[in-house]
């Protein structure tokens, strides 16, 4: 399965810019590329449908996962099973 990102119109979520390439798939996994500004914040929410995947390209992020913060910064990966509560946030 081929995925161009040109293909998927990023859409403004509270402040992320976020282009989803697995919205419209029936998955077991999710894969986006979110633009998080510095100041801005994914609201607590739950992964309802599947697992979530996030890789930080750049800079680091504050996630907290199932009420356990965690600092990721470039080249970590958090792994959201489904089910499981999170956030994040860009702190810089």
């Amino acid at each position: 399965m081929i995925l161009k990102s040109e293909t998927i119109p990023p859409f403004d979520f509270e402040g992320l810019f976020i282009r989803d390439f697995t919205a419209t798939l029936n998955t077991s996994s999710s894969l986006a590329h979110i633009r998080v500004l510095p100041h801005f914040h994914h609201r607590r929410a739950w992964s309802k449908e599947c697992d979530k995947y996030y890789y930080v390209i750049s800079g680091q992020l504050q996630f907290m996962l199932d009420a356990v913060d965690h600092t990721l910064k470039a080249g970590d990966v958090c792994i959201v099973l489904q089910g499981h509560k999170f956030s994040y946030a860009n702190i810089t």
